[in-house]
């Protein structure tokens, strides 16, 4: 069994472990609770009545959060011409098309968080899936991030875009901020991301939608949400 931290102990006795919280409730209690020495991020974890099995019912987009995610991410854009300018522009921090994929490709370079292409760069992309992919790295029409509109693009990423996709057991994880943000931001946050998930619900799915919503710290204990309470 895993040995717990004295502090981490300490926090677990704030939680109800049978009780269901409200959301204004959950969000003062994963403030509470953080246990690391630095500014944690705020996580979010909804279990879904999903059939993965079914292409309808994988899940996958991005979200901007009103508050942003207080992470400064690094950008990579893979586009030419105006394009490429207008990348630069918008403040993306790595601009180029062929000679940002052979950096990659010959020096295993991954100095970027998130990677936008123009739908035209696609095909030079094909050849580095199986090194993006695995890392969360290739850019997808379904997140925003294969677009002609790049100045767009890399402004959401700046402005705290968040990408989910449901996992095998249809879980979608997230996040909504840092423990420093006010009550009320990550509250604005933790509104935004299940309403967005609310509105993406496939047709096809049966019975109720979501079963349960947990936020938590980075290492802090998991707090239940009462669903209900976002019908405020």
């Amino acid at each position: 069994m895993k040995q717990r931290s004295k502090k981490y102990r300490e926090v677990i006795e704030k939680i109800d472990k049978n009780k269901i919280y409200d959301k204004e409730e959950a969000i003062k209690l994963v403030k509470e609770t953080s246990t690391s020495k630095f500014d944690s991020s705020v996580e979010i974890a909804i279990r879904l009545n999903l059939d993965t099995k079914k292409a309808d019912q994988q899940l996958r987009g991005a979200i901007v959060l009103p508050k942003g995610t207080g992470k400064t991410k690094r950008v990579l854009v893979i586009a030419k011409g105006d394009h490429a300018k207008n990348a630069t522009a918008a403040g993306a921090d790595f601009v180029g098309d062929v000679d940002m994929l052979e950096k990659i490709e010959k020096e295993n370079w991954f100095g970027f968080d998130v990677m936008i292409a123009t739908p035209d760069m696609m095909p030079l992309l094909g050849k580095l899936g199986r090194v993006l992919g695995p890392k969360g790295l290739m850019p997808n029409p379904k997140t925003g991030t294969v677009t002609v509109d790049v100045a767009k693009a890399v402004n959401e990423v700046k402005a705290g875009r968040v990408e989910y996709r449901t996992d095998s057991f249809g879980n979608v994880h997230g996040i909504l901020g840092k423990v420093s943000f006010s009550e009320q931001d990550l509250l604005e946050n933790l509104n935004a991301f299940v309403a967005n998930i609310l509105k993406i619900k496939p047709a096809t799915v049966k019975g109720d939608y979501i079963k349960n919503i947990s936020v938590s710290t980075t290492m802090g204990p998991g707090i239940k949400i009462a669903i209900n309470s976002f019908d405020k």
